[in-house]
């Protein structure tokens, strides 16, 4: 007897051999234990998944002599015919090898007919999305409702190319990619079966491998029995899949933790005496990166599946989850950038230097940081030179403006300031730091100013721009009339959607202690029954006595209180533009530098 290959060979015959899809076949085992049976099923998923085993275990369950149930009985003739693929009364098409419409008709002239032998006549169509528009709408009437004895199950491997009125006619079930704990799990039952050798590395290799397909594991498998001489070895399974050998990832990452780009280089030059995968590497790399970072966040979840899990933890305790974040971030950018290397290994060696060279710096506590933003007490350092560059001629009060403008530089948390101004962003020089998310190093103080020298542009003339004006407190019950009921809601303090609808409404009447209020009906969509006992709750706790308010819906004759705010803030903008505008400083850095003003970054500030 010719050798069996193991996809065909360890081909699921029932429901409970299957692995993975409970999701589908949870709905298909109750649907034939309740008879409960739709005329069109649709099974969709990638290849390998399972797509066409499911339909012909459910022809097989349809039609077994022992009666429709989720456990065929696999020894009558029916089961023997289906399993086989000799049963007349099961009509497999392949869709991409029969796509015009005459395949599709003469394929349906028998559909009224009754089944030869068995109880359904089942047709499993495979690869339906490559049928013709034509022998789509050809099969629609058909599909929509066929006759009793009549089923249809459709496999597709690209449900999007499938027409919406095909879809709505079908029960669709989608198969999900196995993950390769399952395949793992599978392949070492088959294994044991097959009394075939293996190392269980080299299983998580094939699974991996695999990409999600069952049917694919098993194949590689067969091949990997072949390159082995009868057995599973890890280093075999790697050399005939040219992945990269994990020792030469760690031995990447080791050197880029230890910041020593000799040693990376020279990794990588070890690397390429073994034939190697230059992209599969960095995606090892980035693999082993994620390994470390859940090892320094959740030890205990480490995977082990290749045996090393006391190596990432000793890689983990060595560098931090800074790092560790800020290395996998550049090895996902080297990847996507690989392509445009001069060539893979450069690109690789490349990717590592950044990982070297874009390592954050110091970090500085809360004290250090307090120290560097206000500038006391702060030891003197030598100011770095500045790196050549083309001098620009310029007046020197231009000069002034702009060295001044540009050592400005607001921190990442910037100070509360005491009094309400809008601000426009000055031009800023910012500390030495990676563009990969490095935190901010110490850098040198500014040295002091000439006298005389300009202050800063931005708050100066955000100072101007508004002026803090004093209030004084007023009695609530004086605001509990028509006209102020904008004064009174700030009195309320309302917030989410409360806030929302008090805020588009207007006080339109006061009579007693009934307070009637309208709601802008463009904000009507807003409103539920409840706003009318909060508002009033809020107003007799304000006010001191029982207050009852009804809501309405409609125009409002008076500004609302968000009308009121939008058209402040639209004022205050308008005013700080002008301001920043009108400066001869701020006109002076634009001519200077031949700059333009971005009016869309100013923005005033609530208060």
């Amino acid at each position: 007897m010719s050798y069996q290959v193991l996809a065909r060979k360890w081909r699921p015959g029932t429901f409970r051999e299957m692995v993975g899809q409970e999701h589908v076949l949870k709905a298909l085992i109750n649907a034939l234990d309740h008879d409960r049976l739709h005329h069109a099923y649709l099974f969709t998923g990638t290849r390998g998944v399972g797509k066409t085993t499911v339909a012909r275990i459910f022809a097989k369950s349809l039609n077994c002599e022992q009666g429709v149930s989720s456990v065929p009985c696999g020894e009558c003739a029916s089961c023997r015919e289906i399993a086989e693929g000799r049963s007349v009364d099961l009509i497999e098409v392949d869709a991409a090898s029969r796509t015009k419409v005459e395949d599709t008709r003469e394929l349906l002239e028998n559909v009224q007919y009754a089944p030869t032998r068995c109880r359904y006549k089942v047709y499993l169509i495979d690869e339906v999305h490559m049928l013709s528009t034509h022998s789509f709408n050809a099969l629609l009437k058909t599909l929509e409702e066929p006759p009793p004895h009549v089923k249809f199950l459709l496999a597709t491997t690209d449900p999007q190319k499938l027409p919406v009125t095909v879809l709505s006619r079908c029960l669709q079930f989608n198969l999900k990619n196995m993950l390769p704990e399952v395949i793992v799990a599978h392949l070492k039952n088959v294994l044991e079966a097959e009394s075939v050798a293996f190392e269980e590395p080299a299983l998580w290799l094939l699974a991996r491998a695999a990409t999600g397909s069952m049917r694919d594991a098993l194949s590689l498998t067969d091949q990997a029995i072949a390159f082995g001489s009868g057995q599973l070895g890890e280093q075999d399974v790697r050399e005939m899949l040219g992945t990269v050998d994990l020792v030469f990832v760690y031995a990447l990452l080791e050197a880029v933790a230890a910041q020593d780009a000799a040693a990376a280089l020279k990794s990588v030059e070890n690397l390429s005496q073994h034939a190697p995968d230059y992209p599969g590497a960095l995606q090892e790399l980035v693999g082993l990166l994620h390994r470390v970072a859940v090892a320094q966040t959740v030890p205990e979840a480490v995977d082990n599946s290749w045996g090393d899990a006391q190596r990432v933890q000793s890689i983990a305790a060595s560098i931090s989850p800074e790092d560790a974040q800020l290395y996998y971030q550049i090895g996902l950018n080297g990847r996507r950038d690989l392509p445009f290397a001069a060539d893979m290994r450069s690109g690789l060696e490349m990717t590592l230097l950044r990982m070297i060279a874009f390592r954050p710096g110091e970090v500085l506590d809360a004290g250090e940081y307090e120290e560097l933003v206000s500038g006391e007490d702060a030891e003197p350092v030598k100011k770095p030179e500045a790196p050549s560059a083309p001098v620009l001629s310029a007046p020197e009060p231009a000069a002034a403006v702009a060295a001044q403008a540009f050592r400005s530089e607001p921190p990442s948390t910037p100070p509360v300031r005491s009094a309400p101004q809008e601000q426009q962003s000055a031009p800023s020089a910012k500390p030495p730091s990676s563009s990969f998310g490095g935190s901010m190093q110490k850098r040198p103080h500014p040295e002091p100013e000439p006298e005389g020298a300009l202050v800063d542009v931005a708050e100066d003339v955000a100072a101007k721009a508004v002026p803090a004006v004093a209030t004084k407190p007023v009695d609530p019950a004086q605001l509990f009339e028509p006209g102020r009921w904008a004064d009174l809601l700030d009195t309320l303090k309302f917030s989410g959607v409360l806030q929302n609808v008090a805020s588009n409404c207007e006080l339109r009447q006061v009579e007693g202690d009934k307070a009637y209020l309208v709601l802008d009906e463009a904000n009507g969509s807003l409103y539920n029954s409840s706003v009318d006992e909060k508002i009033a709750s809020a107003l007799s706790q304000l006010l001191g006595r029982e207050i009852h308010v009804h809501v309405e819906i409609g125009s409002p004759r008076q500004e609302t209180p968000a009308a009121r705010a939008q058209r402040l803030l639209d004022e205050r903008l308008a005013q700080a533009v002008v301001s920043i505008e009108q400066d001869p400083r701020v006109k002076l850095l634009l001519d200077t530098f031949a700059g333009t003003l971005d009016r869309d970054s100013i923005t005033p500030i609530k208060h």
